[in-house]
């Protein structure tokens, strides 16, 4: 990741208004966006119509529509747009469940339809559900498990990310796979922490 203190300058000066700022912060910040981006994109299933470039840019708009963030520093910054995209992620395969039940039905003849998609919609939802209960129970461990698992950050990254030493990561890491295997192992047709 960049350790440009450009960033943090660039993102406190967009916290006060300047929109020029964020117009400078884009170029800076793209690559690690899109490499987030490839993190999150890698755990979906083969053929998704949502690519890269579309969650990179979904994920922009999300973030430069938000206000009242109170930017501390870029890793903040990169870890709201974990967050920002794996509620995307999470929509689309919500939308994809309901389309699976009917919402939006367009009749067609079986021979011109589709072949239907995995699963992946289903285990995301799953997986969406027992990180909120491991939230409540433990913000930080949730924390975790989304930047390792959706964002694709090493355990060094989210360590400096949460200014948490590395040992704690790996420590609350192996908790938190462990808990959440336990959820998902007693909910039928999910992702496996093994997956993680």
């Amino acid at each position: 990741m960049d350790d440009s203190p450009e960033i943090t300058q660039l993102l406190l000066a967009w916290e006060q208004g300047d929109q020029s700022a964020l117009e400078q912060l884009i170029p800076l910040v793209q690559e690690e966006l899109r490499r987030l981006a490839s993190g999150f994109m890698r755990k979906e299933r083969k053929g998704h119509l949502l690519q890269t470039t579309a969650l990179v840019n979904e994920a922009y708009l999300r973030l430069a529509g938000q206000n009242h963030i109170h930017w501390q520093n870029r890793n903040q910054f990169f870890a709201l747009a974990a967050t920002c995209m794996r509620r995307i992620l999470l929509d689309y395969a919500r939308s994809q469940g309901r389309d699976k039940r009917g919402g939006d039905a367009q009749h067609i003849a079986l021979s011109d339809a589709p072949p239907l998609p995995d699963d992946k919609a289903a285990e995301i939802v799953a997986l969406d559900e027992a990180l909120r209960e491991l939230e409540k129970q433990d913000a930080s461990k949730s924390r975790i498990v989304e930047l390792r698992y959706f964002g694709g950050y090493t355990v060094e990254e989210v360590a400096e990310i949460l200014g948490v030493p590395k040992t704690t990561i790996e420590r609350e890491w192996r908790m938190a796979r462990a808990w959440l295997q336990r959820e998902l192992d007693a909910t039928p047709k999910t992702a496996r922490a093994d997956d993680l």
